[in-house]
């Protein structure tokens, strides 16, 4: 027996259309699961780590603006993200949702760029999983080992692919306890924080509402587009939380709920760790100033014992557990997106098969976890300073399918722009917005990476960030080609589209 489920969009707003059942576990999370979903895919601790010493090097005493300015675009495409999956609360996100706008070709690029983003940044947290626990062994020699690193990352990435295997609930369950080790590391950090700043840091500073200023970060406009775009990308993952649409309560709204909320979660956690951060360690070049270009790497790791003393291990703990809290909930809308593309027939119908007793996309997750392993080993054996680059370009991915959802969300929703001021608001103005911002993102980023000095490696007299983007980028319109007479998935390119109705639909259920 095989259930199809009709949502509509909005009182006067088009017809989402029938979002065919897939066999997953309906109605098994609830809003609070959808926001912890969200926070985790985004690994803020890591994210943070990682991110926040190279926006200080650009921008200086101006970090906290510019967070808050990479935090704008990320918000209009999440209410992109919402009204979208109002009408089609189908785990195919972006890739149904381009088709229904656009047409099969933006669909499957669409769901080409999730899946693409997915996996190359399941070698990044991979990588630096297998790093972070061998820093927790001994000296922490052992993670200089690139073998040992490699091998450590590879087993992360099958056991977290298990997890996600074995059941949405099994996962949850399993998000839960990294979630909970994560933050209350980072809130044991942010105590002691505050804790050395009230009795007065020797070389602390205090906080200054300067540092919200736009006039004088504007004094020199490139440093804050070039922050601005570090910042933008450390808020990616939330959208996790429309992959399991199908599997949420209510899930035409839910899911853009926790969406919407966990990207000002994101936005608080960010601003305010920056912010304590800056006003113990400064942004001074020396000691563990945050502008020391030895601390860039991870500004957690180089406070840690001078902030936490001998519990200094906890903030490694902390970046280990947002890391494998990430790896997880990547794999989860990866598996997702190529489900429905399965069941859609973008892809073969293999992929379009939900596991009947796990009731999780079976096929879909063994295959993002094995190329997921394949590419993060066989760039780790190639290059490693080319693996990096290919992470760097994790930019472009991201902003070419955030922006193509905010394009769809307008076009979709274009005759309804004019019902009311929200439909104008938050199906059209703001998600064109940060369509056109994202967009301008990818082509800055795309320029900068050309530069042959950008990154650690260059092909041909280019930089190697680029060429790896453009060649993982065109390889998804290769294989859109081979899909197009692929007996299998032909008729998913010259079938008639969906229709696009004006008329509202009421809810309703056919068995």
């Amino acid at each position: 027996m095989s259930t199809e489920t009709t949502t509509a969009g909005s009182p006067g707003g088009p017809s989402g259309g029938a979002v065919p059942a897939k066999g997953l576990r309906a109605g098994i999370l609830d809003l609070g699961d959808s926001v912890m979903l969200g926070l985790a895919s985004t690994a803020p601790v890591y994210s943070l780590a990682a991110t926040l010493g190279l926006i200080v090097a650009v921008n200086g005493n101006y970090t906290p603006l510019i967070l808050v300015l990479g935090f704008i675009p990320v918000l209009f495409i999440a209410y992109a993200f919402r009204e979208l999956n109002s009408a089609m609360p189908d785990c195919g996100t972006t890739f149904i949702w381009a088709r229904r706008a656009f047409g099969p070709w933006a669909g499957w690029l669409g769901g080409w760029g999730v899946a693409l983003a997915g996996i190359v940044v399941l070698a990044n947290l991979a990588q630096v999983a297998g790093q972070y626990l061998w820093l927790l062994v001994g000296d922490g020699s052992l993670a200089e080992n690139p073998l040992l690193v490699t091998a450590t990352g590879v087993v992360f990435i099958a056991l977290m692919t298990l997890v996600n295997y074995r059941g949405i609930r099994l996962g949850e369950h399993v998000q839960r306890v990294l979630t909970y080790i994560q933050y209350i590391s980072l809130g044991i950090f942010a105590l002691a924080l505050i804790m050395r700043i009230a009795g007065g840091a020797p070389e602390g500073q205090a906080f200054d509402l300067e540092w919200f200023n736009p006039v004088g970060a504007f004094a020199d406009p490139s440093a804050v587009v070039h922050g601005a775009l570090l910042a933008l990308f450390i808020y990616w993952g939330w959208d996790t939380c429309l992959a399991v649409n199908e599997e949420t309560e209510n899930p035409a709204n839910t899911p853009g709920r926790g969406a919407v909320i966990s990207a000002f979660v994101l936005l608080a956690i960010y601003v305010s760790v920056a912010l304590l951060v800056m006003m113990y360690a400064t942004v001074g070049t020396e000691g563990i100033g945050l502008g020391n270009s030895e601390n860039q790497a991870d500004v957690f790791v180089a406070m840690k014992d001078v902030v936490l003393g001998p519990w200094g291990w906890l903030i490694v703990v902390a970046v280990l557990a947002s890391v494998l809290s990430s790896t997880q909930t990547t794999i989860l809308p990866t598996a997702r997106g190529t489900l429905s593309m399965g069941v859609h027939g973008a892809l073969p119908a293999r992929f379009g098969k939900v596991h009947p007793r796990n009731q999780t996309p079976g096929f879909s997750t063994q295959v993002m976890g094995a190329a997921a392993i394949g590419y993060y080993v066989a760039m780790s054996f190639l290059s490693e300073n080319l693996l990096s680059d290919s992470i760097s370009s994790i930019s472009l991915f991201i902003a070419f399918y955030f922006s193509l959802t905010g394009y769809a969300c307008v076009w979709y929703f274009r005759r309804t722009l004019r019902e009311s001021a929200r439909n104008l608001w938050f199906r059209g103005i703001l998600p064109l917005l940060g369509a056109l911002m994202l967009t301008a993102a990818f082509f800055i980023s795309a320029v900068e990476m050309w530069d042959p000095a950008y990154g650690d490696t260059q092909i041909f007299g280019i930089g190697g960030a680029f060429v790896s983007g453009v060649i993982l980028l065109s390889l998804g319109v290769v294989l859109a080609v081979v899909c197009r007479f692929l007996p299998s998935t032909r008729a998913y390119f010259t079938a008639p589209g969906p229709s696009r109705a004006n008329s509202a639909a009421s809810p309703t259920t056919r068995r």
